[in-house]
């Protein structure tokens, strides 16, 4: 992985922390979760305050995951809204993270001059041992403390005020006048600093978990949709009349179910012939039969002039492997008609040709459920399912690693949202 973490395609744009009063505050949070606190000089941290330095000296990269389910969360400062999520179980961590920061920002802002905020994520379930258990997850608290305890001074001065304003003789008890200044020294005036998070309670709608072997769920109206290994635990098991269960080996089945929900764009002339998507999945195929044909090639070379000659040389491969012609047939057919019939498609090769709808709320979640169906589109696997690419990466040859890391550091690393906005149409 070091050739990844080098190039930022894996732990990248996290926050240094080298300040010493911000490592005391990290390891007081570390400690108050029955963690050794950090010997390290300086380390980097996610959104959640997952650091990959200090998992490495911990020799745990769950510690604040420790049963992939009630996440924690270290927060230093406001700015980690911005940061990644590099480390998580389920799909919509950072987005929860980034509602409880944005909703909360006054009072992270306030407490965060002074103090740490940690805690965890809860839900309904303390361990997840079958489907069910994920299915229960409606709604998620974040249960939030301060190593100093600046929260529980805050509400304890908060209810000090109203006190006073309340008992007509309360003023006269000195006793409760030097606590509220003593409390105050503390907190700041409470009056100005909201230092208590209003909202702490957020819905947990559509997501993927790494729990089974990989496991999406989908939201709808009537019904939850479960797309997963049929070995899961679980599986088929419980309440029919709203759960639909789908394996993930049935490409037919989940192809239809994208597709009559709404949640992906069908091959149509409107959006793939200013997209350059079937171009792009055309190179991606002729790229993968490279790399299985010639594993260690040297491909620091490569351009479009070298992958024309190799297609040419190598037609009869092409030919039999059938997905280069498949999507040279689309494009024929988009061009002539302006969409593409997929009723006789074979239902892998459907997948080449459809993207998420770009405005549906779960677009990133079917553009990553996409990428599971099309393996040979790394980049599509880079931006949307990191936990697949990085799975596939183990398994590839040095010089295939080195050329997949050049190509996303040449097209998508060099304008992230441009190139999801001009292939996915996805604004962000």
């Amino acid at each position: 992985m070091n050739l990844l973490r080098d190039n930022e395609l894996i732990y990248g744009r996290l926050l240094p922390i080298e300040e010493p009063h911000l490592i005391e505050r990290y390891n007081k949070a570390l400690v108050a979760f029955g963690l050794k606190p950090t010997a390290l000089k300086s380390f980097e941290i996610d959104r959640t305050g997952f650091s990959p330095q200090v998992a490495e000296e911990l020799g745990d990269y769950q510690y604040l995951d420790p049963n992939e389910v009630n996440r924690r969360f270290i927060i230093l400062t406001p700015s980690q809204i911005d940061l990644p999520v590099v480390h998580t179980a389920f799909s919509n961590t950072s987005q929860l993270v980034y509602e409880f920061m944005t909703k909360n920002q006054r009072a992270i802002d306030a407490l965060t001059i002074k103090d740490v905020i940690y805690g965890e994520i809860e839900d309904s379930v303390s361990k997840v041992e079958d489907i069910e258990d994920l299915l229960s997850i409606s709604q998620v608290e974040f249960r939030v403390l301060s190593a100093e305890d600046v929260l529980g001074k805050a509400a304890e001065l908060g209810r000090l005020v109203d006190r006073l304003k309340q008992e007509p003789d309360a003023w006269r008890d000195d006793r409760m006048l030097n606590r509220m200044v003593e409390l105050a020294k503390v907190t700041g005036d409470i009056r100005e600093n909201a230092l208590v998070p209003d909202q702490v309670i957020f819905r947990h709608n559509a997501f993927w978990t790494s729990h089974f072997g990989g496991l999406y769920v989908f939201v709808d109206p009537d019904m939850t949709t479960v797309i997963s290994d049929p070995s899961a635990p679980g599986f088929r098991r419980s309440r029919p009349w709203q759960v639909s269960y789908l394996s993930i080996r049935d490409a037919d089945r989940v192809f239809r179910f994208l597709a009559s929900t709404g949640r992906i764009e069908l091959p149509r002339a409107s959006w793939l012939e200013t997209s350059g998507y079937l171009e792009h999945r055309a190179e991606m195929v002729i790229r993968s039969l490279i790399r299985d044909s010639e594993p260690n090639r040297d491909l620091t070379r490569v351009d479009k002039v070298w992958l024309q000659t190799w297609i040419h040389a190598n037609a009869g491969l092409i030919a039999s492997e059938g997905t280069f012609p498949f999507l040279n047939a689309a494009k024929r057919e988009i061009a002539q008609y302006g969409q593409l019939r997929l009723e006789e498609v074979f239902p892998l090769h459907r997948f080449l040709v459809v993207r998420a709808k770009p405005d549906h709320p779960d677009a990133w979640l079917t553009n990553r459920l996409i990428s599971d169906f099309v393996p040979s589109d790394f980049v599509s696997r880079y931006i949307f399912n990191k936990q697949g690419f990085y799975k596939d990466y183990e398994d590839w040859s040095e010089p295939w690693r080195a050329h997949v890391v050049d190509t996303l550091k040449t097209t998508y690393l060099k304008d992230k949202a441009g190139y999801r906005a001009h292939l996915y149409g996805l604004l962000d």
